[in-house]
């Protein structure tokens, strides 16, 4: 055969060998099931070497492999049938069951050697590769008698140790008999073979003991080579004289002592370490110098033992070539060449494939790339067996292919390609089955596939046959193929829908298909609703010590309820949430709830809802708010001087909320020890402040921080800090000067803090004068905070100051304060008093000030005395009535309020100080005029006509005047509109009437009537009340009725006995000349609780507010007691206008009311003010006394 014929045959059979490994890998890929038979396949063995150790009690070597029908084991000991010793040795029917067999240390050297294991059925063998077990033995050196070595001063010489071979690593010592090292330098350095060489002798190198000692860290032995002694003779010159004794040897050109010759052949593995070595020998030390022929030193070059030894780490192919190292002195110079050659083990280009299936009538390649220096050879075998190139039976051995042309069944089996070179081997097991089968479906009939909407799914349709099936999928059994973009049938014969839809649930049918034959199964797919979460936690601060609540809640397809679950995930792990009561966590309701959160709570919390099909979750970061930790590293320096000071510190954490402010806080050891208190307030974002403290005190401070969630703990107290004694800072404050009595003025103040005192002994001084008399200050030092000035005139104005001092000194120059000695009453009364009657109840008066210097003290104001003599309703009756009225402030006049229509008064004036009041003026003597009546307390209907209506009424409770009569006001009113159709009025001038029998009204109408009482001043207020006609036939029925209704005698009755109540009080009324006693209606007590505050005002009036309050007035029972009562606000100036009423305060001023004999209000006294033109009173005019 030419070699381009080859050429030709062995691309054509590459490209099928390309071919068959796609399929092949393919076909690896195929879940064989059970009732197909198969070849052994190895899938576990014990590689070597494997290393007996002395303290290893068993060597166990397994091989395990699986096939149909199962395998069995047979084992080789180096290439021979290997028959394991008695049962004792052997695990117990293991060997035939799955390879494995246990050794037992006591007779392990007779094991020594390489193992393979064979395992068979009858398609085929599957072998390992050699495993080998090495039991070494105890390491000793050899007994043996050293003679001593004796040398000449200035000559190399070497130590051999010779250290016996043992497990690896080993380590190789030289000691003396007394197990201390021999020392090492550039001279005396130990080989990498464990000898000791001298590059030359000295005399000091002279002793007997050198031992070599050989260390087997694996085994933790250690063993030792007899003693050598070495002498040194001293070097003698060859023509001896007088100072030969300190004659020093003759140099000596380099030798090497290590390696021999000229040039030495190093062969490593590549990724092995390489280590050249040159030891010299010569006078003085000869230097090594190391080089590459041709080329630098790689970078990765080390020098160790002086330089005595190259070391490359992980050798590579470029670390091939010729080195050389050179050792020189100042005699000469020696060389030595080491050629370095990188070889490899076998190694696979291309890992074979393990199994190929194919049909009958085939051709099948096998082909093994393999690499390795030198070129590994290649050994093929089927079942174990050597596998020769056989043409005439269409077997081919073609290097490293292996050809099977038109394979039968008989050519199934287990084939091996086993590689080799010097530095090991590799080995392969590939199954070939050449059968032909129908399609055997290996999937599940009837699997169910559940899936969520919008997702992928996969239906497996796993098919072994030989020729390989062709797979279809249809669906609902149509004959039609699934067609789409949707859908891809798979190589694997797999269909797989994507972003499935609801209508994609059904039925799907895999029909499997080849020369063979035919099977089919069906997959169902349901479509289920994804989990969603509809309400997820959201992220959140919560404040350390409250409850957190994380909601969680999921719509889920119900189908899957029983899968259904909600987890929490804190900062990437699942919560492991307890159910005892004591658990700060709780979970119900979709929701968590942390209870008493603390910092370690703080992060990031998923909520995740699944099923046994998909999952949701929703994260959020729960923020927790605590107290700022406390302050760290305070510390004191000084500023100006030892007083003023400076505090700095390290802010604690804020705990995730801003601090707001530094509290710094002072404790001192001498008045208040223990007890803190705040000194200065600091901005959060300053660390530092300036303290300005007190002299001749021990203090020690400290610092917290304040943020929204509210204060964090102190930081640790600084150290004492003591300050020095100083004078005082500051004088006291709040000084008060008082006169309790006329001829002496009491001083007091607020004194001193102990802590302000600033040194011991601490006084003050009280210096006082007459305010523009005295020019000289009188002056006491006391030690109390109060003085009582004696002797004094009344009421003089005083200028007084008061300075602080102690022992080291006197304190600032104090402000100068002004005050009054005490007061007295005063001595004079009001002049020109006169009354000036406004209306019914209202009155001004005015009167001349009291002249200044009869005041004795600061005025406080007027009173106004009112008697109430008689009312001329009962003229013969002498009544005393009197009230008191207080204006506060300086003035001349005032408006007095709720007087008494129709009555005779008298009033006095006088003034009066905090210390009490004046003598009263001269009496004046008014009258109030007659004025309108109040409501008529009741107005009722009765006996109502188809024309006519009867009013029954009461006189009204306060006249204010004589009776004339009533004015009544009727009006026609739209039912349905309430609008007012017809208005009328008509006088009822019978004073003592009190019913009327109205006629001339219109049938079946609504009416409302509005009754007035009226004096000569005119009309009071009116009473309103509505009633109706009633309607002719409607009438009569009432009137055949009427009188036997019981409703109707009851209302008679109550309207008779409401009649005679009403004359009995007015008739009382009329005799007591027209007083009621009684209590405030709610609007009248609000004005008395303002009263009061009012009064408070008004007992120390400013200038500002005696301008304001010049009307202002206060009644009172007594000179001596004012009456808290109302307020009236009038303008001392104005005048009074006619169109105001002179019936009533309250229409005149802020509000009004009517007093008792003990000064209470009794209710509203007069009406409210009625529309139109007052005139003023006849008969009535101002009266002066």
């Amino acid at each position: 055969m030419t070699q381009e014929l080859k050429g030709v045959m062995m691309l054509a059979g590459s490209l099928q060998l390309v071919l068959l490994l796609a399929l092949s890998t393919e076909a690896t890929s195929l879940n064989i099931p059970p009732e197909v038979e198969q070849l052994p396949t190895i899938v576990f063995h014990t590689t070597g070497p494997i290393i007996a150790l002395p303290y290893d009690n068993i060597v166990t070597i397994r091989c395990e492999a699986r096939g149909n029908p199962p395998p069995e084991y047979r084992w080789t000991k180096d290439d021979l049938d290997f028959i394991p010793p008695q049962p004792a040795t052997i695990k117990s029917d293991q060997l035939a069951t799955d390879g494995t067999f246990v050794l037992q240390n006591k007779s392990l050297a007779r094991f020594q050697g390489k193992y393979r294991c064979y395992a068979s059925n009858k398609l085929g063998t599957a072998i390992t590769e050699t495993v080998e077990l090495i039991v070494p033995s105890m390491p000793k050196f050899p007994k043996e008698t050293i003679e001593p070595i004796v040398v000449e001063e200035g000559e190399p010489f070497v130590l051999q140790c010779n250290p016996p071979e043992g497990v690896p690593p080993r380590k190789i010592h030289w000691m003396s008999i007394g197990l201390q090292h021999i020392d090492q330098d550039e001279r005396v350095s130990m080989g990498t073979d464990g000898s000791l060489y001298f590059s030359h002798a000295l005399q000091k190198d002279s002793r007997p003991d050198y031992c070599c000692f050989a260390d087997f860290l694996r085994i933790r032995t250690i063993v030792q080579k007899p003693a050598m002694a070495v002498e040194v003779k001293p070097w003698t010159p060859e023509y001896e004289s007088s100072d030969s004794s300190d004659a020093s040897p003759p140099v000596r050109t380099p030798s090497l002592l290590l390696p021999s010759g000229v040039q030495t052949e190093k062969v490593l593995l590549k990724g092995a370490e390489l280590q050249l070595e040159c030891v010299p020998g010569g006078y003085p030390t000869p230097k090594i110098e190391w080089m590459k022929m041709g080329e630098k030193l790689t970078a990765r070059t080390k020098f160790d033992n002086f330089g005595k030894l190259l070391t490359i780490p992980a050798i590579e192919e470029s670390d091939e070539g010729k080195y050389m190292c050179l050792a020189k002195n100042s005699a000469g110079h020696a060389v030595h060449y080491f050629d370095v050659i990188v070889e490899e083990p076998p190694k696979w280009l291309t890992v074979p494939s393990h199994s190929q299936l194919t049909v009958i009538g085939s051709d099948v390649y096998i082909r093994c790339s393999v690499s390795g220096k030198p070129q590994p050879d290649i050994m093929w075998k089927k079942n174990g067996h050597i596998f020769e190139d056989d043409p005439l039976n269409n077997k081919r051995v073609l290097d490293d292919t292996l050809v099977l042309h038109n394979a039968m069944p008989d050519d199934s089996g287990v084939y091996q390609c086993e590689a080799v070179n010097r530095h090991g081997l590799v080995l392969s097991n590939i199954n070939i089955m050449v059968m032909n089968m129908a399609p055997l479906i290996l999937t599940e009939d009837y699997q169910e596939y559940a899936v969520i909407l919008g997702e992928n799914v996969t239906m497996n349709c796993s098919v072994f046959g030989s020729p390989p099936p062709t797979i279809s999928w249809a669906k609902d059994e149509t004959p039609e193929t699934i067609e789409g973009e949707r859908f891809v049938a798979l190589q694997n014969g797999s269909l797989q829908i994507y972003s499935v839809e609801k209508k994609d649930s059904s039925e799907y049918l895999c029909v499997a298909d080849n020369s063979e034959g035919k099977s089919s199964i069906t997959a169902v797919l349901a479509v289920k609703d994804p989990t969603h979460i509809v309400n997820g936690p959201q992220d959140m601060q919560v404040i350390s010590g409250t409850t957190a609540q994380l909601t969680c809640q999921a719509e889920y397809d119900k189908s899957l309820e029983d899968s259904f679950e909600v987890v929490w995930i804190k900062d990437g792990e699942q919560m492991t949430l307890s159910t005892e009561e004591q658990s700060r966590y709780f979970v119900g309701d979709g929701m968590l709830q942390i209870m008493n959160v603390n910092l370690s709570d703080e992060g990031v919390y998923a909520c995740m809802a699944r099923t046994r099909l998909d999952e949701d979750n929703v994260t959020a970061l729960l923020t927790v708010l605590d107290v700022p930790d406390a302050p760290q590293n305070v510390e004191i320096s000084e500023l100006k001087n030892q007083r003023n000071i400076c505090l700095a510190w390290v802010p604690g954490s804020d705990h995730n909320s801003s601090i707001i402010e530094f509290i710094v806080e002072y404790e001192e050891s001498q008045w208040e020890p223990g007890k803190w208190k705040e000194l200065l307030k600091v901005p959060g974002n300053q660390a530092t402040a300036e303290l300005a403290l007190h002299g001749h005190l021990n203090y020690q401070f400290r610092v917290y921080a304040v943020n929204a969630v509210g204060p964090g703990p102190p930081s640790e107290p600084t150290a004492l800090y003591k300050t020095p004694l100083a004078a005082p800072d500051r004088n006291p404050e709040n000084i008060k000067i008082q006169g309790h009595l006329p001829n002496q003025m009491d001083i007091s103040w607020e004194p001193l803090l102990p802590v302000e005192h600033n040194g011991p002994d601490l006084k003050y001084k009280v210096s006082y004068r007459k305010l523009a008399v005295d020019d000289t200050w009188t002056e006491h030092l006391v030690k109390r905070h109060s003085f009582i000035v004696r002797n004094t005139s009344t009421f003089i104005p005083y200028e007084i100051k008061i300075q602080s001092r102690n022992s080291h000194g006197w304190g600032p120059e104090p402000r100068i304060a002004t005050g009054y000695s005490g007061e007295d009453v005063p001595t004079a009364a009001p002049r020109d008093v006169a009354v000036e009657v406004i209306n019914t109840t209202v009155l001004r008066v005015s009167w001349t000030p009291v002249p200044p210097v009869t005041l004795r003290g600061q005025l406080r104001g007027y009173h106004v005395h009112l008697l109430k003599k008689r009312s001329f309703l009962n003229p013969d009756r002498i009544l005393d009535e009197r009230h008191t009225l207080s204006f506060p402030g300086k003035r001349t006049h005032a408006i007095v309020p709720s007087l008494q229509a129709f009555s005779e008064y008298t009033l006095t004036v006088n003034v009066f100080n905090k210390k009490g009041n004046g003598p009263s003026s001269d009496p004046v003597t008014f009258n109030t005029p007659e004025g309108v009546p109040e409501k008529v307390p009741i107005l009722t209907t009765s006996n109502a006509q188809k024309d006519s209506i009867q009013l029954v009424w009461g006189p009204p409770l306060v006249a204010n005047g004589i009776l004339t009569g009533y004015l009544l006001q009727y009006h026609l009113i739209n039912e349905t509109t309430k609008e007012v159709l017809d208005s009328r009025e008509m006088n009822i001038t019978g004073p003592d009437t009190t019913h009327w029998q109205l006629e001339g009204l219109e049938e079946g109408s609504l009416y409302l009537f509005h009754l007035s009482a009226c004096t000569r001043a005119g009309c009071g207020p009116p009473l309103a009340r509505e009633s109706s006609t009633v309607i002719p036939a409607r009438l009569a029925g009432q009137q055949r009725s009427i009188s036997t209704k019981g409703w109707f005698i009851g209302t008679m009755c109550a309207v008779a006995l409401l009649t005679l109540v009403v004359f009995t009080v007015c008739f009382i009324w009329r005799n007591q000349g027209g007083k009621y006693a009684g209590t405030p209606p709610p609007g009248r007590r609000d004005m008395l609780a303002m009263d009061k505050v009012k009064e408070k005002e008004d007992l120390h009036p400013s200038e500002e507010s005696q301008a304001m309050n010049d009307d202002t007035c206060e009644y009172s029972d007594s000179d001596e007691k004012p009456l808290r009562g109302s307020l009236c606000s009038l303008n001392g100036d104005d005048v009074i206008g006619d169109s105001v009423s002179r019936d009533s305060l309250v229409d005149y001023a802020d509000g009004g009311g009517e007093f008792s004999e003990d000064g209470s209000f009794i209710g509203e006294y007069s009406g409210h003010k009625q529309s139109g033109s007052v005139t003023e009173p006849n008969g009535f005019g101002p009266v002066t006394a």
